[in-house]
């Protein structure tokens, strides 16, 4: 019997790469005669042409099929409720944009067929910005070394091939804001790493920006370490310190050099000022555990579905 492969893909306004990326991978699969494959696109409220695309390949191709969402429901909780709904023997997960490249899908096969229970692609090279990308590696490595247990991986993306083992886990965690990136290190399973040379986007705009990046950074610190914390108190114990030495040594030279020496306000004003940003920055790191809880206690679904189309 064929073991069945699942592909999902997350999309938002991909007008110019779902069809060719649909097309990519049935031509890869052509290759594949060895195994059976659906290719699931979780499409996250697209406001061009996406769905309607989405739905005229969908009557002419079964192999594809379609999750609609309601609304926008972010980058985070989107890319993994598609990849939990999906019931391969193993799961490929890939983004729209071409980013990620689908011939790597053979190789990942391969190690999987050795035994290898996640077979992920590592970003070592990127042809996009260079400064964000610099940006982006700074910050895998401060995460990895900051990170509780396991370190997580460095330069990976989600990009990769899971067995359903994996996938059966992840489906019964239960978490409202997953991390998917922390999670495969996480959890420990054998796996295998493929590194690529990240391409430049092939059509359209990415949707990234600012604050998405930094809620995905934010969200792999609350997850995987507790580091942040741990300074908030080592700065805390710091400053007093560093402030009883000051007073001090403003005591004893106020003593002995009595009248000639005037204190004034400037030293107390920067110093208010000082202590007040160091305070405001740790209770901001405090606020973000803090709406983590608040987000996982709640208990809302991960994405709510207006549609599916091809599913049995």
């Amino acid at each position: 019997m064929k073991k069945h492969i699942s592909v999902i893909t997350p999309c938002y306004n991909e007008e110019g790469n779902v069809a060719l990326l649909i097309e990519t991978i049935g031509k890869i699969f052509e290759k594949l005669p060895q195994y059976t494959y659906e290719h699931v696109l979780i499409d996250n409220c697209s406001t061009d042409s996406t769905p309607e695309i989405l739905r005229t390949i969908t009557a002419n191709n079964k192999h594809v099929k379609v999750i609609f969402n309601e609304r926008n429901f972010g980058w985070i909780r989107s890319p993994f409720y598609g990849l939990i709904q999906c019931h391969g023997d193993a799961v490929i997960y890939m983004v729209s944009d071409f980013q990620e490249p689908p011939e790597l899908i053979p190789q990942f096969l391969e190690k999987w067929e050795e035994g290898f229970k996640i077979v992920i692609g590592i970003k070592q090279q990127s042809k996009e910005n260079r400064f964000m990308f610099a940006v982006r590696k700074f910050f895998y490595n401060i995460l990895a070394k900051a990170s509780d247990g396991e370190p997580t991986i460095k330069n990976f993306t989600g990009f990769g091939l899971y067995d359903k083992k994996f996938i059966s886990i992840i489906r019964d965690l239960d978490d409202q804001y997953p991390y998917l990136r922390g999670l495969v290190s996480e959890l420990g399973f054998k796996r295998f790493e493929i590194p690529y040379v990240q391409p430049t986007r092939f059509a359209g705009k990415t949707s990234s920006n600012f604050f998405r990046l930094y809620d995905v950074a934010i969200l792999g610190l609350t997850n995987h370490s507790k580091l942040p914390l741990r300074l908030s108190v080592f700065a805390g114990f710091f400053s007093a310190i560093l402030s009883l030495l000051v007073a001090i040594g403003y005591f004893i030279y106020k003593l002995i050099f009595w009248y000639d020496f005037s204190v004034g306000i400037a030293p107390m004003v920067i110093g208010v000022f000082f202590f007040s940003s160091v305070q405001l920055f740790f209770i901001g790191i405090i606020g973000e555990y803090i709406g983590a809880i608040h987000t996982q206690v709640r208990k809302r679904p991960l994405v709510i579905e207006r549609e599916r189309i091809n599913f049995d």
